[in-house]
């Protein structure tokens, strides 16, 4: 086989480097691991004596298919613990990964979805508490940027809906196959409970309406969300937020009051 852009294979190789994973996503005997993206196996390999189970998600059906014969290969005391869901990870439901519930999500993401993938399982799957992802060193600035940093924005906010994010170091190009043109690095999740009771899709509307144009005020910026400038000012200062602040100055806990807010104004 050979990798593929389309679907962003860059394999990790390095011995220590999965090594160096699994113990920064400190897995407990009990944690059922997804993985996404297994690729040739290494980090599966090093996954599957750290944890009860090994969950992974793979969208090319020819690694998805050589995966379990792998671990047969190299680990046949281990292999029963596996099991490979060809599936689009963008995409998969968690009746589709069904039982056991991964606990914990592990895994080297493919650069070009990484976002989306992760946004997308925290959502479909409550039962995961913790994880351990790498990504683009740019997207894990992002990620994990606070409010009011120059890369704090949408996947940020976002992501602070479900979980405490922070980086958890760097990732030299030199232990993928290919080498990638970008760095790379770690990012850790810790689920906490969402800072509101309210629907996390009128969140997320104005999250989005708010970075849309992010060199403009939020009052202009939330127009066309509100309905108007008027609205979105009188929203606005009922929810304690300033009318002339940008949306990279709230946290996720501010956007969720101006949704409360708008829903009953």
């Amino acid at each position: 086989m050979r990798p593929t852009k389309k679907l962003g294979q860059n394999f990790v190789h390095d011995t220590n480097t999965v090594r160096r994973i699994v113990a920064a996503a400190e897995l407990r005997p009990d944690d059922v691991a997804l993985e996404v993206g297994p690729g040739l196996g290494s980090l599966t390999l090093a996954l599957l004596p750290a944890c009860r189970a090994v969950v992974a998600v793979e969208i090319d059906p020819v690694l998805a298919e050589r995966l379990p014969r792998t671990a047969r290969e190299r680990a046949p005391e281990l292999a029963d613990r596996l099991r490979v869901v060809p599936a689009d990870a963008m995409r998969v439901s968690a009746e589709r990964i069904g039982a056991p519930e991964p606990t914990s999500l592990v895994a080297n993401l493919p650069y070009n979805v990484a976002v989306p993938v992760v946004l997308h399982l925290l959502a479909e799957l409550p039962t995961l508490r913790h994880g351990l992802v790498m990504v683009q060193a740019e997207v894990a600035d992002r990620l994990a940027a606070p409010p009011g940093s120059r890369t704090y924005g949408v996947p940020s906010a976002k992501a602070a809906w479900y979980a405490d994010v922070r980086r958890a170091g760097p990732v030299p190009r030199s232990v993928f196959w290919p080498v990638p043109n970008v760095d790379s690095g770690l990012v850790a999740l810790t689920r906490r409970e969402p800072p509101s009771s309210v629907n996390r899709d009128a969140v997320f509307a104005v999250v989005d309406a708010a970075f849309a144009q992010r060199r403009k005020t939020l009052r202009a910026a939330l127009a066309g969300w509100a309905g108007s400038a008027v609205r979105a000012e009188a929203v606005l200062r009922a929810a304690g937020v300033d009318p002339s602040t940008r949306g990279e100055q709230l946290g996720i806990g501010d956007f969720a009051r101006i949704a409360e807010v708008a829903a009953t104004l």
